[in-house]
């Protein structure tokens, strides 16, 4: 234990809050766990030594009690792993800054993590949610065209939530059919844009120009989709959409945006796409992250083995 303040100095988060989202770019999603995560194990720190303590005195049994703590709350081993990486990355942060020179969390063991084979739909599925949403665009107005634009826009190109909510008309290119994708960290890449997914977007654009007439003085018009009041979608507002379309299938409480990127990646690699080929699409930075992919291919591969072969 050592003395000090009986509270770390708030400016040591604040600080590595902004290097996070300004010299790193990590996503605003990242930016927020990382910083209750830290904040989480200052609270903790403060308990587990019960008298002043500094960010240099912490030891690998504050960060093992603090592990143990997250467990005991019931928290996902992913979410405890997190915390463990915001901690790392903290510690990394000060010896920048501070040069604190002790990283105590670098010696932790990770949490195992359970693997799960991403959720994602069968080309039946596929086939009975996109009939579904060209239906209700048929018959509906802006809104439903829209949908349908987002929906085609999520299968064509394998991309986030935030990337598709923050699209810009300028990212747009449907001549060329494709459209530049701001990833995490800021990273960008160009994905094609299939012709189902062009022609979607064309007819939400005739929406939507007239849409933007009726409420021109609010408007945001350099976002690609627009609630109806002529703001950006956000976020949410896309998940609810998609999720009202996802409602239609047998299992669709089961399902959720992501499943859409996870139905893009699973269906190019059973059709025979080169990995490598998939990660870019999908822009992870890791091969490994791609994979995942591979053995969702191998385990519906064996499912219809075990169906169809007499002596399975």
């Amino acid at each position: 234990m050592t003395t000090g303040a009986s509270l770390p100095p708030p400016p040591a988060l604040a600080a590595f809050v902004a290097f996070l989202a300004k010299e790193r770019n990590d996503s605003p999603h990242t930016v927020k766990a990382y910083a209750r995560d830290v904040a989480d194990f200052a609270m903790f720190c403060e308990r587990f030594y019960g008298g002043p303590w500094t960010w240099a005195g912490v030891d690998r049994l504050a960060i093992r009690g603090f592990l143990g703590a997250l467990q005991q709350r019931g928290l996902a081993r992913r979410s405890a792993a997190r915390a463990l990486s915001a901690l790392r990355t903290f510690y990394r942060f000060l010896n920048l800054t501070q040069g604190i020179e002790v990283n105590p969390a670098k010696a932790a063991r990770t949490p195992k993590l359970e693997r799960t084979l991403p959720t994602h739909l069968d080309r039946a599925e596929i086939d009975l949610l996109f009939g579904e949403a060209e239906r209700r665009a048929e018959a509906g107005g802006c809104k439903e065209a829209r949908d349908l634009a987002m929906l085609e826009l999520f299968y064509a190109t394998g991309m986030r939530l935030a990337e598709l909510a923050g699209l810009n008309e300028a990212d747009l290119d449907l001549v060329s059919d494709q459209v530049k994708v701001r990833g995490k960290g800021k990273k960008e890449r160009i994905v094609p844009v299939g012709g189902h997914a062009a022609r979607a977007l064309r007819s939400y654009f005739r929406h939507r120009d007239a849409q933007l007439a009726r409420v021109a003085g609010s408007a945001e018009r350099r976002a690609v989709f627009l609630s109806l009041r002529g703001r950006r979608l956000s976020p949410r507002g896309v998940q609810l959409a998609m999720k009202g379309l996802l409602g239609a299938l047998a299992r669709g409480n089961d399902l959720h945006v992501h499943s859409l990127r996870h139905s893009f990646a699973t269906h190019l690699l059973d059709a025979g796409a080169d990995l490598r080929a998939v990660q870019e699409l999908l822009g992870h930075a890791s091969l490994g992250t791609t994979q995942v992919y591979t053995h969702t291919s191998v385990e519906r591969l064996k499912q219809v083995y075990h169906r169809a072969h007499p002596r399975a």
